[in-house]
């Protein structure tokens, strides 16, 4: 009669081959996986934060100077990633087309619109700075970082390129614009993202512009 071995001699062989491989442990030990069999646990999907306009607003107020506010003005009217904020150049604003060139994801050049209180902030500023070269904030991306973390330790709200481009999906979604065009004028590649982002907003928000479809 043999003796055989135990499934956990076996399991013990395998680990000290360093064969724990779920195709391993089958084939060659006859030993099933230890989670094979068991459902993907299914994750929550968070409501992401968003700032309300009136935020927005007091962000804008408790900024530094006419730079900052227009920094921050403009990532909320525009949805733009820090990548393309930082890079802007005076040449890649059309002021009569209202829209920015930006160089986005995937090196994909596209426009972003720019909004009236950014482009008027925007004006102000480069009033008084004239860019040599360099973008038009005269300072890096780390240092428009630095700016909103300092923004955000003063006012204890969420200020961060992230957190202003979902409250750019979600203002809009809150003015009645559907995901269609938000996604296009976000550029943003799919439409699940969007809707990810204006999960915030509250089935009131979208009744204000319900239609119904029998008069």
């Amino acid at each position: 009669m043999g003796l055989g071995v135990s499934p956990s001699n076996s399991r013990a062989k395998a680990e000290e081959d360093g064969k724990t491989s779920p195709l391993r442990l089958q084939t060659e030990y006859g030993l099933n996986a230890p989670m094979q069999g068991m459902k993907a646990p299914i994750l929550t999907k968070l409501v992401l934060p968003s700032l309300a306009r009136e935020q927005v607003e007091l962000l804008i107020d408790e900024a530094e100077n006419i730079r900052d506010k227009a920094i921050i003005a403009l990532l909320t009217e525009s949805g733009l990633r820090l990548s393309e904020l930082a890079s802007i150049k005076v040449a890649d604003i059309d002021w009569e087309g209202k829209t920015i060139k930006v160089m986005g994801k995937g090196r994909k050049e596209a426009y972003a619109p720019l909004g009236g209180m950014s482009g008027q902030y925007l004006t102000e500023w480069l009033a008084e700075f004239q860019p040599n070269g360099s973008n038009v904030w005269g300072i890096s991306r780390a240092g428009i970082e630095n700016m909103l973390k300092r923004l955000k330790a003063e006012t204890g709200l969420p200020c961060n390129a992230h957190t202003f481009r979902r409250t750019f999906a979600c203002l809009l979604r809150k003015a009645g614009l559907d995901v269609l065009t938000i996604k296009d004028s976000g550029r943003w590649e799919s439409l699940e993202m969007v809707q990810r982002y204006t999960r915030s907003v509250t089935f009131n928000d979208s009744l204000k512009f319900y239609k119904a479809p029998l008069g």
